[in-house]
């Protein structure tokens, strides 16, 4: 068969890279990809945000299956359209990727539905958010209503922080465009978890947890980011707490969206706070994170074509997950520069020696391929990841690869697990 992947970062490499394996897939497409994916799938061009010229694709194409991986063409509606073009499709429909779209959809779905989160209030105008902010103890979390590329959530520990914060968003100069709306809420403390499953509409399935590192320095400082790292590991979530989880959170919010005639079919993206109070959503994505993909899969020994499809064909429920135990790490290697502006077209080398480290696998998030050389054309340029029998050995891994990665202005955090260590 032949598999179609969107998108064109780390998470989708991890994709391509898995629906690769498959023995029952003969080619794998990936439009636009990158220049790691190119080793993996064959690459065409598409501009990602223009809904026609994706739909061009996948009628030129004719996959037997497409594989949705970034958040922006979920939100241009381009399931719904693949359907009504009795076309398979893995993914949710445009109604149902608000749980990522809208924050404020999000917060009063979770309210409806009895799902723990944290307090909130939805603003729809800088006085009405003043005035909101009043009502919450600091530190608080103000968020972006909408997409932000994971860098609308900012905490803020004084109020006159909070307030600059809001201004930002509602005159655009904070992410670069105007926010309608904004959610303010109360700041939850706590272990983060990044908590998958994959849905057919009415089952869930969970994925292998993992726990992704936002901030761009070291000890989870500076701004925000996409994710710096991330690593899984079998002790982070026990059954119990996995049942709970499962029982509480995502089926809940499988369950509430079919009875709000919106089901979700695809991945979603649980990120929690384990807090004293017990696990609560700080948000959903509906989609496959990244770069909790990259050592999600690194852990996945079961076909995940086979996962893919029984979401599409509502038989999720008869489909088995094997994975492999012990550990998944992945360093990501960004621009000099990010999260703010950096500069692309820098020479990538060393790959080949890295990618010899046993254990390791490395994907691409922002490489293109121009003259038989890889450049830089990304903030986050690749993510290094390596599985092991533990945690310790697949960061040693990983950051043994990296030692042999450079490009001018390659930056790393040398820290990605260092809570999970320090407890060991």
């Amino acid at each position: 068969m032949k598999v179609l992947v969107i998108g064109s970062g780390g998470r989708e490499h991890a994709l391509a890279w898995s629906i690769a394996k498959s023995p029952r897939v003969s080619e794998v497409v990936c439009a636009p990809g990158n220049g790691g994916i190119a080793s993996v799938a064959r690459c065409v061009n598409v501009n990602q945000k223009d809904l026609g010229d994706l739909l061009r694709v996948v009628a030129a194409e004719s996959p037997d299956l497409t594989v949705v991986g970034p958040e922006l063409p979920l939100s241009l509606g381009l399931v719904d359209e693949l359907r009504r073009r009795s076309l398979a499709v893995f993914g949710p429909t445009r109604a149902a990727a608000m749980l990522e779209t809208s924050k404020s959809f999000a917060k009063r779905f979770m309210q409806r539905h009895n799902i723990p989160t944290a307090a909130y209030a939805v603003c729809s105008s800088h006085q009405e958010a003043l005035d909101s902010l009043d009502l919450f103890h600091l530190p608080v979390v103000i968020k972006a209503d909408g997409l932000a590329a994971g860098k609308g959530v900012l905490i803020c520990n004084a109020k006159k922080e909070a307030e600059e914060a809001i201004e930002g968003l509602f005159n655009g100069k904070l992410l670069g465009s105007i926010e309608e709306s904004i959610v303010i809420e109360e700041f939850l403390e706590g272990e983060e978890i990044s908590f998958l499953l994959l849905s057919d509409g009415k089952h869930a399935a969970a994925l292998v947890p993992a726990q992704d590192h936002k901030r761009i320095g070291e000890g989870d400082t500076g701004l925000n980011t996409g994710g710096m790292g991330v690593y899984s590991t079998d002790e982070m979530v026990d059954d119990q707490m996995r049942d709970w989880i499962l029982h509480h959170i995502a089926q809940p919010t499988i369950d509430g969206m079919a009875a709000e005639e919106t089901p979700f079919t695809g991945v979603l993206y649980c990120g929690l706070m384990m807090t004293a109070r017990g696990p609560m959503v700080l948000e959903y994505n509906a989609r496959f994170g990244d770069p909790e993909t990259q050592a999600i899969l690194m852990r996945l020994e079961s076909d995940l074509v086979e996962a893919l499809e029984a979401c599409v064909e509502g038989r999720l429920s008869d489909t088995e997950f094997r994975w492999r135990k012990g550990a998944s790490a992945c360093v990501v290697a960004s621009s000099e520069g990010y999260p703010g502006s950096y500069t692309n077209g820098r020479v990538i080398t060393g790959l080949e020696e890295a990618a010899r480290v046993p254990g390791v696998q490395i994907f691409h998030a922002g490489t293109s391929l121009v003259g038989g050389e890889l450049l830089t054309s990304g903030g986050r340029v690749l993510g290094v990841t390596a599985a092991a029998a533990d945690l310790r050995t697949a960061l040693d891994l990983a950051y043994e690869a990296m030692k042999k990665v450079h490009f001018e202005g390659m930056y790393y955090r040398r820290d990605i697990g260092y809570r999970a260590l320090k407890k060991k």
